[in-house]
């Protein structure tokens, strides 16, 4: 396999098949571990999903979701419809409130650039727990300042991996 300067996920350590599955499997799990700074090379199951997660089609993909959150939250925070049973509503007012930081968020996201693991986490945990200021009335942080956080962790001039 050749290795280029922007190939991102070469730089993290590919596991085998078994790892890549479970990596999806315990996806939220790993997801909240990387945003809250495990370095993805501490254990192969990190190492697979910030391989998985730093794909320029997944991070797309990802910058697409909160773009329609935004779309979402302007028909005031009412479930979509196809929404799966049990869905959570949005909270339309912070997310209105937050949207040039979405928006900034989805830029960097979808940036052909290589971004921290880190960062693509905390954008991927802010979308999808139930328990973060994106659903919930009773999270302890702003919705704006987590934005803030996960931008300034998805700058392509931090480092991929820790510097020893």
């Amino acid at each position: 396999m050749e290795i280029t300067v922007l190939d991102v996920p070469a730089l993290i350590p590919p596991g085998g098949p078994r790892q890549r599955v479970l990596a999806r499997l315990l996806g939220a799990s790993l997801d909240r571990q990387l945003a809250a700074g495990r370095p993805p090379e501490s254990s192969p199951l990190l190492a697979a999903r910030a391989r998985l997660i730093v794909s320029l089609p997944r991070r797309t993909a990802m910058a697409g979701n909160w773009r329609h959150l935004l779309t979402v939250a302007a028909r005031q925070g009412a479930v979509p419809r196809g929404a799966p049973p049990g869905a959570a509503p949005v909270r339309a007012d912070r997310i209105t409130a937050a949207a040039p930081a979405i928006g900034e968020l989805a830029r960097r996201l979808a940036a052909p650039l290589p971004v921290p693991a880190r960062g693509v986490a905390m954008a991927a945990t802010l979308l999808t727990d139930a328990g973060s200021p994106v659903y919930s009335r009773r999270s302890a942080v702003p919705l704006d300042a987590a934005l803030q956080a996960a931008i300034a962790q998805l700058d392509p001039a931090l480092p991929l991996l820790p510097v020893s």
